[in-house]
């Protein structure tokens, strides 16, 4: 079984890439094979709207035609039991680099039909992490809820089941005193570091032995309708 982590923050050690590292161990304590990808390694773009990916009988169809440093892992995914997409979040939406591989990962997947929700060969989990500077107060005016909600829409519909963390308030700095951000109180911050951030990677830990279980509950289950 494998799962395999994307992380869309520039940072590859910090908050986002935290939570991911944690779902990883998650996974690999039910005995999965587990890898992280980092986006910002990679040179790609979004979506063209070239349509290839719904051409009748073309040859890309159901699949990104694009080639760049984002097709071998679109290919590696499509072996994945599970994908765990993780992004800060940046002008109230995950940033450039995990949209724009949404685009590719999701919609060659997506029909524009009644009869067929999705091309997407098997039901595997996708989760998302979220992690940002802001509290839950501030969803609303920022329309997090319904972008968080969106999301998950697309990947329940796609791939089969969906779930989202959200880290909120998180710590940005290493030295707040270095920064223009008096917004914040940096002894307020650094006590929610300490306090709530690793309940926040207990609950990450705790997603990636879910979706080992629900893959394996989930093959256990075809394989019995089988015999």
């Amino acid at each position: 079984m494998k799962v395999i982590a994307i992380n869309g923050s520039p940072r590859k050690r910090w908050n986002t890439a935290t939570l991911l590292e944690k779902a990883l161990e998650g996974a690999a304590s039910e005995g999965a094979e587990t890898e992280m990808i980092h986006l910002y390694d990679l040179n790609f773009k979004g979506c063209i709207s070239c349509f290839a990916c719904k051409l009748k009988g073309g040859k890309s169809y159901g699949k990104c035609a694009m080639k760049d440093d984002l097709t071998p892992l679109l290919e590696k995914l499509e072996e994945a039991d599970a994908v765990i997409l993780g992004s800060p979040i940046y002008l109230g939406n995950s940033t450039g680099q995990m949209r724009s591989f949404m685009e590719r990962y999701v919609f060659p997947y997506l029909v524009y039909s009644n009869d067929i929700p999705t091309l997407y060969p098997k039901n595997i989990s996708v989760g998302f992490i979220y992690t940002m500077g802001i509290k839950e107060d501030y969803f609303d005016m920022f329309g997090l809820g319904k972008t968080i909600e969106l999301n998950e829409n697309f990947a329940k519909r796609i791939f089969g089941y969906t779930e989202s963390l959200c880290s909120t308030d998180t710590y940005q700095f290493d030295d707040y005193s270095k920064y223009v951000a008096d917004r914040f109180d940096p002894e307020e911050k650094a006590k929610r570091r300490k306090e709530v951030f690793p309940q926040d990677c207990e609950k990450a830990f705790e997603m990636g032995v879910r979706f080992v279980k629900r893959q394996k509950d989930f093959e256990t289950q075809n394989q019995s309708s089988k015999i």
